[in-house]
């Protein structure tokens, strides 16, 4: 997610609204209201459970019509039968001569109906799919921007020096957005659960703590402590030989090389 970031690697927080700062693709910044995304896709699910529901109820009622492909011209047969006497009628195979195009016709029509109708309500759900997937991403995004693990200048046990773009790009599948919430999930496919609120949900910040903590490699992640002495790594640019990434080259790369970078201990830099 293309956040803006100060030269000391920090998320820009706009200065009247305290949020994060938004760079949309034609270059334009606006502050990223995680409230308002969240009442979005909860407006979407709802406007998304609306139409499935009325889909349901179309294709049950035309359930009651199997058989007939023309309803038009299924009515306008039945309603040519009644008007006629037995007088008028020369022999039963004309009737059925009438009955059979009637039936015939409307068949044909009905079927072309039903196929139009499925293939609407296939688009539809595909859309509202997309719109879904890309909504729950952006929040899944935000998370990872606005979290005070990410933050320098906060004092928390388990700060990391990565850019949140890199934690997203190995962490991201962690989370799964579930009635409007993010719900972080270990590597088991288990929920995880808070360790000061006993059976809740563990919130964003939590459930990243415990994945970095289960991570083979997560003493690369994790920021240093400022410690000295002789087990204390030295200044300077190779941070005990460890491979060092501009930023702009890490960001350059998809999400899978951005997630092998973690893997190999690599340092990104400014």
């Amino acid at each position: 997610m293309p956040f803006k970031f100060n030269a000391d690697g920090t998320i820009a927080v706009d200065a009247e609204k305290k949020m994060p700062i938004f760079i949309h693709a034609n270059g334009t910044e606006a502050p990223f209201d995680a409230d308002t995304t969240v009442a979005n896709i909860s407006k979407l699910n709802g406007e998304a459970k609306g139409h499935r529901e009325r889909a349901e109820a179309a294709e049950a009622k035309l359930k009651t019509f199997d058989g007939i492909e023309d309803g038009v011209a299924a009515l306008a047969a039945l309603n040519t039968v009644k008007s006629l006497s037995v007088g008028d009628l020369k022999t039963a195979a004309q009737v059925k001569e009438i009955q059979d195009a009637a039936a015939k016709t409307a068949q044909e029509q009905v079927a072309a109906q039903a196929k139009a109708s499925a293939q609407q309500l296939q688009e539809l759900t595909s859309t509202l799919d997309k719109r879904t997937a890309e909504l729950n991403n952006h929040m899944i995004g935000g998370g990872f921007a606005s979290s005070k693990l990410f933050n320098k200048d906060a004092k928390h046990p388990s700060q990391l020096h990565i850019p949140p773009e890199m934690a997203k790009a190995y962490f991201g599948n962690n989370f799964k957005v579930e009635d409007g919430k993010v719900v972080p999930y270990d590597a088991n496919g288990s929920k995880i659960f808070s360790p000061t609120r006993p059976g809740e949900i563990a919130d964003f910040d939590e459930g990243l703590t415990q994945l970095v903590a289960a991570c083979p490699f997560k003493d690369q992640i994790l920021a240093s402590s400022g410690a000295s002495g002789g087990g204390a790594s030295g200044g300077g640019g190779g941070a005990g030989g460890k491979k060092e990434m501009g930023r702009t080259a890490f960001f350059a790369m998809d999400p899978a090389g951005q997630a092998a970078a973690i893997k190999a201990g690599t340092v990104v830099t400014d």
